[in-house]
This record gives C-alpha cells, sequence and structure tokens, in this order.
C-alpha cells in the first residue's frame, strides 16, 4: 500500500488540478459572497465634496474665538447658496458641504447659539472636523482588490464609491451524492439495519459560505448501476462530492465507477484521523470528492479539501483553510502516524481561547459532536500536547 499524503501534500495537488470558472459581471445588488476577479475601482471621489464631521458650524479658523453672525445654515444633501462671507459663521449638519472660504467646523456643543449670532468660546484648528474631498478614495483607486469575497463592508464600500456592477467568477455548481443501501431520510420508518442520513445536509451547510450553488442528489443505492447513473449526474457539475463507498468493502463502489466513468485518481488515503480513506480525482475540468462515510470524516474532508477547492475554482486569493489559535484545556495524547482533528468547545480566557475536548470522538458520533465549535488539529507524533500548549483549530461556526 502507499504511504499516506500528509494534509498539505493532499490540499497542494487539489489546488494544481484546480481550474479557474468564467469571469461574469455581476451587478452589485447580486454580488454578496462573489469572488472579484478584477479589482474593483471608485467611481467617484469618496466624499465627493468637503464635508462636515459634526453638527456645527463652519468658520475661518483664524477668525477665532469670536462673536460671529450666522450668514446661513446648510443641511445635509443641500448645496450652500455660497462661499462663507468674511467675519462670520454658517451652521452645518453632519454630512453637510462645507462652503468655500470655511475651512473648520466647530462643534455645536463647544458653541452658544444665539440665532442670529454665534459665540466661539476656543481657537479652531484649520481642518478640524471636516472631512476633504476624496478623503476615503480618489476616483480610478482600487476600493476592493481581486480575490476577495464580498462581504457586507466590502458591498458597502463598493457602492458608497459609485461601484454599480463588478466582475465576478461565476459560481461554482456542486453537486453532493451520498451512497448506501441502509440511508433513509430523516421522517421516514427505520427498519433493521437501516439509518438516518445526514451527510449530504452537512457537506451543503459547511460549502454554504463558498459562493457555491450546491445541488443535494438522491441517495444512491448500492449496486453499480444505481452509482454509475447517479455519478453521471453529479460530474455535470463543477465539483462532485460523494459521500460513502470510498474504503476497502464489497460494497464500497464509488472509485471503481469513477474509473469507469473517465474520473482519473490523483490520490486516495490522506494522512489524518477522522477521514484517512478520501479519494481525490478529475474528469476533465469536473473536480471529485470521494469523502468517507463517517458523519465526521465527512465534515474534515469538506472543510479540508473540499471548501479551499471552490474557493481556488473562483479565483479566491487565500483559499486554504483558515485556522485560528488557542490553547488546550487539558493533555491530548498525538497520533503517532496521522495528523488528528478533535472536537472542542471554545471558551474565551483573559489571555486567549481555551479550547476544551468533548466527550466521544469516534468518526461516527456526529451527535457528540454538535456540542463543538472547533476542530483542533493535533499534529502527529510521540508523546502528547500538554494542557495550555497552542494549537491550531478550525471554527465550526
Amino acid at each position: 500500500m502507499p504511504e499516506l499524503l500528509t494534509i498539505e501534500e493532499a490540499l497542494g495537488l487539489v489546488l494544481e488540478h484546480t481550474r479557474l470558472l468564467r469571469e461574469e459581471e455581476v451587478v452589485l445588488d447580486s454580488a454578496f459572497g462573489r469572488v472579484l476577479r478584477k479589482p474593483a475601482r471608485a467611481a467617484v471621489d469618496l466624499p465627493p465634496f468637503p464635508s462636515s464631521a459634526m453638527d456645527g458650524f463652519a468658520v475661518r479658523a483664524a477668525e477665532t474665538p469670536a462673536e460671529l453672525p450666522i450668514a446661513f445654515r446648510v443641511a445635509a444633501g443641500a448645496t450652500p447658496p455660497g462661499p462663507l462671507p468674511a467675519g462670520a459663521a454658517a451652521g452645518i449638519a453632519t454630512g453637510g458641504t462645507v462652503p468655500a472660504g470655511a475651512d473648520a467646523v466647530v462643534p455645536v456643543e463647544v458653541v452658544e447659539d444665539r440665532g442670529d449670532y454665534l459665540f466661539v468660546r476656543e481657537s479652531a484648528v484649520v481642518g478640524q472636523h471636516i472631512r476633504p474631498r476624496g478623503g476615503d478614495v480618489g476616483a480610478g483607486a482600487v476600493v476592493v482588490e481581486s480575490g476577495t469575497m464580498l462581504g457586507p463592508v466590502q458591498i458597502g464600500a463598493l457602492g458608497a464609491s459609485g461601484v454599480a456592477a463588478v466582475t465576478c467568477s461565476a459560481r461554482p455548481r456542486v453537486a453532493i451524492l451520498a451512497t448506501g443501501d441502509e440511508l433513509r431520510n430523516p421522517g421516514e420508518k427505520l427498519e433493521p439495519g437501516q439509518i438516518y442520513e445526514s451527510n449530504r445536509r452537512m457537506v451543503a451547510a459547511a460549502l454554504a459560505g463558498s459562493g457555491a450553488d450546491v445541488d443535494v442528489l438522491p441517495v444512491a443505492a448500492d449496486d453499480a448501476d444505481s452509482h454509475r447513473i447517479a455519478m453521471e449526474r453529479g460530474l455535470q457539475a463543477d465539483v462532485l462530492v460523494t459521500s460513502g463507498g470510498v474504503s476497502m468493502g464489497p460494497h464500497d463502489l464509488v472509485r471503481r465507477v469513477a474509473a469507469e466513468l473517465g474520473v482519473e485518481e490523483i490520490f486516495w488515503g490522506v494522512a489524518v484521523k477522522p477521514g484517512k480513506p478520501l479519494a481525490f480525482g478529475v474528469r476533465g475540468e469536473t473536480l471529485v470528492f470521494g469523502l468517507p462515510g463517517n458523519p465526521v470524516s465527512t465534515l474534515v474532508g469538506a472543510l479540508l479539501f473540499v471548501r479551499p477547492a471552490l474557493l481556488a475554482r473562483q479565483g479566491h486569493a487565500r483559499p486554504r483553510p483558515d485556522y485560528l489559535g488557542g490553547r488546550l484545556s487539558t493533555a491530548i495524547r498525538r497520533n503517532p502516524h496521522r495528523d488528528e482533528f478533535v472536537r472542542a468547545r471554545r471558551v474565551e480566557s483573559s489571555d486567549g481561547v481555551l479550547l476544551e475536548a468533548v466527550a466521544g470522538q469516534e468518526s461516527h458520533m456526529i451527535v457528540r459532536a454538535a456540542s463543538a465549535d472547533a476542530l483542533v488539529l493535533v499534529p502527529s507524533g510521540e508523546g502528547e500536547v500538554a494542557a495550555g500548549g497552542g494549537v491550531r483549530f478550525l471554527a465550526l461556526d
């Protein structure tokens, strides 16, 4: 049997065989969760005019402190009637256009407004409480770089910069298939030897933030014809993810049928626990992931390999898993041969995140895993990672 690949070796092969999807123009209202393929540039200066950062009065700093007549008042969205006269002040709302001639804004809280006159008690400083034109971004400057997945902040920045449409990657189409005669849908009656199927829903949820359109296929029975029909349908997607049927048993048909359908197997088996019997292959530009059937193994495979592949297909700048740092609450023994992912709960402490392993770490124990919000990476080796030792983890929320 060939030596198992490390997680990094396997992920490297996945990304090496991943091809970019086509580009398309997307209106801003539909761009949330999409990955930019070209930098998005501001259509205007932001702010597009000098504006007030406070409710107050626009003045010439050199004319303060003083008692000044109020020449006019400027509401947000209104145009000043003209330049600020010498020796005068102008009332101004937050976001209002600073009139020509004014070089400072004094807040309403530190002046005495007498209706027609204003008493400024202290000297103003040139530029205070004024947002200069283009102070946030200049027209033509990059607002969001290519390779960025657009979230709420990016959408807001693009809208404020006058960007109406952006160039994004097409959404990858993902087909998710589970195999096994024993699988039934929740709500159906279980006969002896049957279990409820959960992996398709779990994988779909794990990929929900990846920008993909997910198609959950019907369960395939444990015979070659059923596998062939289901997998041929799934191979029409950009990524096919199967669950179960990749081990060495007589009913483990996924790898054999995949080969018959023209899938080139790139690797089988990764030095990770849970999730060792994981297969990866390609047919044309379609990526094929054969995940193990045990639920936690399926979850680990989806997060370590499938999600990064989906991000890479869209041109994401950082497709690899996003590990965070924390410390163990109790010691955990290392596995001599495989990196291991331990389900744990995060506890915020004064000096960082503390990680408490949950009871029941077998790969079939998905209900025990429901109380976890982290997958802790325990590197392979001898001995143990001591209590208080630093580790990396993947967030599950």
